[in-house]
């Protein structure tokens, strides 16, 4: 029926009433009033059929109203309001039906040959040459139905023809006489079966006008829904992270942008996310990214459809790098480690977590903490680190680095924890601890003297145990005159918990005994 013309079914009517007239003309038998009376049966069941397929689009446009509120609950309204108008004119004509068959016999309800009498319906619509008021209010319920289906369908034109053209009671056009009103047109002078299955016929336009409206709602709706202005493209990464020179793999999806959508709830990593995270069709998330390297995140969506729970399950996984905390600076020939220390390290590779990432090298041990390792080197002048990792996609990367091996440096002798040329009394010299010192070494290191010589101008050398003065030592310290440098050389000592490294000699300390 859509650019305002008939359906098939309206032409089929509009022909049987023409048929109708014609046989009264030529005075045929009343065969015809059983085919308006079948006609009349036929569209009673179209419209039980019509109202239950109503119902069910009315019911499906309220559960879409409670699952998104935003988007459905004015078409609800709307389709409620067309629903309400649609069965008080329904049930209007259905009550004018009654009154025209009030005066048939049950037995007679399917007897339509019966029906041939118009005084009936004469007297309900006309009085005389006139129209009666219950004709007058029944035009004006025709035009009121009309009006506010209009008001409802909006600047929907081919809705607008259909139901202008199924409710129009504008003034008929007979040949040679000029207009006819159109109340007189249709229902003067014919028999009762004719009119009744006229008012069932408009009963039917009542039920395809309500379910053509509900249907263009909903529909308009859906229609929004998948027009490709709600559709934003989304590009999703095989990974989250790349290396320089690895091949980039990934689709770009088609996503419909729908900010009225909102879920009954989220979960994500066994965590609920708080109601005021979920808005505007998505989710924002906000968590700690958890520890370098590859991480998962999964969960579900819940929405509410029909009244049920539908679940949507996710699952995808970012990558974490380790956070820059300052420049990387080294000096290329510093390169060392030293023997007889635990020399501490820390290992990794950037994007590798460190349950993945492997280092051998001689000596190399992994202690406590993400990254740390100590070297204790032993013999030889160079050791080589070797590093390997399995990247998030499962590819190996490998290096290695050379360290050279040096020994810990000679120490200095103290006397009174100073080096070089120390003044001192001779009394003070012999009450004096010997010591040794690594000055401005990278390790605080904790030696002990364990032997020493002692030299007094005009003595002989004495060689000393420990770190303290014997009494061999502190005869020739007093022979010492004022000015004599006295000598204090071949220094020994060992490394506190050194595991028997063996340390270079002290660097000799001189006193000038004053």
């Amino acid at each position: 029926m859509a650019g305002g013309k008939l359906s098939s079914r309206q032409k089929m009517i509009n022909l049987m009433y023409l048929v109708f007239i014609a046989m009264l003309a030529l005075n045929m038998g009343k065969e015809v009033l059983s085919a308006f009376g079948n006609m009349n049966n036929k569209l009673v069941a179209a419209n039980i059929t019509a109202t239950t397929k109503n119902a069910k689009i009315l019911g499906t446009l309220a559960s879409k109203a409670s699952d998104q509120p935003d988007k459905y609950t004015s078409l609800y309204k709307k389709a409620t309001s067309v629903n309400a108008m649609s069965s008080s004119f329904y049930t209007y004509l259905e009550e004018l039906k009654n009154k025209a068959m009030a005066g048939v016999a049950e037995e007679d309800l399917q007897n339509f040959e019966t029906m041939d009498a118009s005084d009936v319906v004469d007297q309900l619509f006309f009085n005389g040459d006139q129209i009666a008021p219950q004709g007058k209010e029944f035009i004006l319920k025709i035009e009121t139905y009309k009006a506010e289906v209009l008001k409802v369908i909006g600047n929907n034109e081919v809705l607008q023809k259909i139901v202008n053209a199924r409710f129009d009671t504008a003034d008929t056009q007979v040949k040679g006489e000029g207009t006819q009103p159109w109340i007189n047109s249709r229902y003067e002078g014919f028999p009762l079966i004719a009119t009744v299955t006229s008012l069932t016929q408009m009963q039917n336009d009542i039920k395809s006008t309500e379910s053509e409206i509900y249907e263009t709602l909903l529909g308009g709706q859906m229609e929004s829904d998948v027009s490709m202005t709600n559709y934003q493209a989304i590009v999703v990464a095989d990974k989250t992270a790349y290396f320089e020179g690895e091949t980039f793999r990934g689709k770009i999806f088609l996503g419909r942008n729908d900010p009225s959508l909102k879920a009954e709830r989220v979960i994500v990593n066994g965590r609920k996310i708080p109601e005021s995270a979920i808005q505007a069709g998505q989710v924002n998330l906000s968590f700690r990214a958890g520890r370098v390297g590859e991480n998962k995140i999964k969960g579900k969506f819940v929405f509410m459809e029909n009244k049920e729970e539908v679940v949507i399950d996710f699952e995808s996984s970012y990558a974490v790098i380790p956070k820059p905390n300052g420049a990387v600076i080294s000096a290329d020939k510093m390169n060392v480690v030293y023997r007889g220390v635990s020399n501490p390290m820390t290992i990794s590779i950037p994007g590798i977590p460190d349950n993945k990432v492997r280092a051998t090298a001689n000596g190399l041990s992994k202690v406590g903490g993400s990254g740390k390792y100590t070297m204790s080197p032993q013999g030889g002048s160079e050791v080589t680190i070797n590093v390997s990792g399995s990247l998030p996609n499962g590819d190996n990367v490998s290096s290695s680095m050379s360290f050279r091996i040096k020994d810990i440096p000679a120490p200095v002798t103290t006397i009174r924890k100073q080096s070089g040329m120390i003044p001192m009394p001779k009394t003070s010299i012999g009450k004096s601890t010997i010591g040794v010192e690594l000055p401005d070494f990278v390790f605080d290191l904790k030696l002990t003297t364990t032997s020493f010589k002692i030299r007094v101008p005009g003595q002989s050398t004495v060689t000393v145990r420990g770190n303290r003065m014997n009494a061999q030592a502190k005869k020739a310290i007093s022979k010492a005159k004022r000015g004599d440098i006295v000598s204090i050389f071949d220094v020994k000592c060992s490394l506190v918990n050194g595991g028997g490294y063996r340390m270079k000699t002290a660097a000799p300390v001189s006193i000038e005994v004053q």
